[in-house]
């Protein structure tokens, strides 16, 4: 259920422009013309169900701001639009605890609008620590960082920030205030943390008072990926947060398609191997690696089609990612798909490898008007004391097996299963 968007516009053009924009943006725009239909809109409604309100400033019923008002009074983070912007109404809506504000001038501003709302809707799932040994300070950043649906933490000295980060693995941004910090300093702590967190994974953004030229580049140099002078204005403040954590997001986009098939979307061989070395480093008691391959996926091309053939991997794909979620698994090219397993009983595998089989071999496919079934075969092997390498060369003679005694079976090491 998308969350709903509540918007109180008097003018019926904007109106029609944000509606637009909401439901492009996946939400559910609800509209009050006043702040009367608004209250009675809202009374009806749980809080929960909102995201947000876009709220007019300047309405017939509410000529300074009473709506905004409204809003946040019902809990409702509160992005602002108005006419016209001059400092008197500038400082007066900055004044409210609202998210941020726009100006009816383009088209170009209202798609601000849209990525703004994007943004606290991905925010409810990004952790932000704010370490800073003032109380009133800490609390401060904290208040803006809810406005924006962040998760917040709270961290008085360096030693207690390294133990949350620990903790909680949804951070993925800190932001820290040198000022003051007992035991290890701001510098310090950044050189811990940048043992465990590359730059990519976690931003952090160093603040300071001090008007020592030389203490920004120092926060950089020791592994932060911004710096803010203090006092900051609270616009400045968002609009540095924003940055720090679309540019982590945007490095996840280019990891993630880097790393991804881009027919199937399961990880690619590249990934596999990356995450399969990385697995063995941790020297696992128990290895085990299978190979899967369609069979006579070549005929189901030329009965059917090259779109068809396309179709039949991304079904299969489905299958691989919901049986081996638990494991490490790849498309490897072609109709080839490798699954590795770490510290799994042999006995386990099988019965994982199998069922995945059975339930493969028992799903009917229809691609147009065509209805078919398919089956695979796979190599399974458990030996791995020479590599990855020797256990990929292993499984690939087993699945030769597994072909040549007829197909839509498993051949292992210890037995071969295979459909009656």
């Amino acid at each position: 259920m998308p969350h709903k968007v509540l918007i109180i516009e008097d003018n019926r053009a904007s109106m029609q422009l944000m509606r637009e924009l909401i439901t492009k943006a996946k939400l559910k725009p609800i509209c009050a013309h006043n702040l009367i239909e608004a209250k009675h809109i809202f009374s009806s409604s749980e809080p929960e169900e909102f995201l947000c309100a876009v709220v007019d400033y300047e309405l017939p019923d509410a000529p300074q701001g009473q709506a905004i008002d409204f809003a946040l009074s019902s809990f409702l983070p509160t992005v602002v639009v108005t006419r016209y912007l001059d400092d008197e109404r500038r400082d007066a809506i900055l004044k409210k605890n609202v998210v941020d504000y726009i100006t009816k001038e383009n088209t170009q501003v209202y798609e601000y609008l849209s990525r703004l709302l994007s943004r606290l809707e991905k925010n409810k799932k990004v952790g932000v620590l704010v370490v800073d040994a003032i109380r009133a300070r800490r609390a401060a950043m904290v208040s803006l960082l809810r406005r924006h649906n962040f998760i917040t933490f709270e961290a008085p000295d360096s030693e207690q920030a390294l133990n949350i980060m620990q903790r909680f693995s949804i951070i993925k941004l800190i932001l820290v205030d040198d000022d003051g910090l007992p035991k290890m300093n701001a510098i310090e702590m950044l050189s811990e943390l940048r043992q465990n967190f590359k730059k990519e994974d976690l931003a952090i953004i160093g603040l300071s008072s001090s008007r020592n030229s030389a203490l920004s580049a120092r926060y950089i140099k020791s592994g932060a990926n911004d710096y803010m002078l203090k006092p900051y204005h609270h616009e400045e403040f968002f609009c540095r947060v924003m940055q720090n954590v679309e540019y982590m997001e945007n490095i996840e986009l280019i990891r993630r398609a880097a790393d991804s098939d881009f027919l199937t979307g399961l990880p690619n061989r590249r990934y596999f191997f990356e995450k399969v070395t990385a697995s063995q480093g941790h020297k696992p008691i128990l290895q085990s690696l299978a190979i899967i391959d369609v069979d006579h996926f070549k005929k189901i091309n030329d009965t059917y089609g090259h779109d068809c053939g396309d179709y039949t991997l991304k079904e299969l794909a489905k299958l691989v990612a919901e049986h081996f979620s638990d494991y490490t698994a790849a498309r490897f090219g072609g109709e080839e798909f490798c699954v590795y397993f770490s510290n799994v009983e042999q006995a386990e595998v099988l019965k994982v490898v199998e069922n995945f089989r059975i339930s493969l071999a028992a799903s009917n496919y229809q691609f147009e008007l065509n209805n078919f079934n398919c089956s695979v075969s796979i190599g399974l092997t458990h030996q791995a004391k020479d590599g990855i390498n020797s256990m990929i060369r292993s499984a690939d003679q087993l699945l030769y097996q597994a072909k040549k005694n007829g197909r839509n079976q498993v051949v292992s090491d210890q037995i071969t299963l295979h459909s009656e």
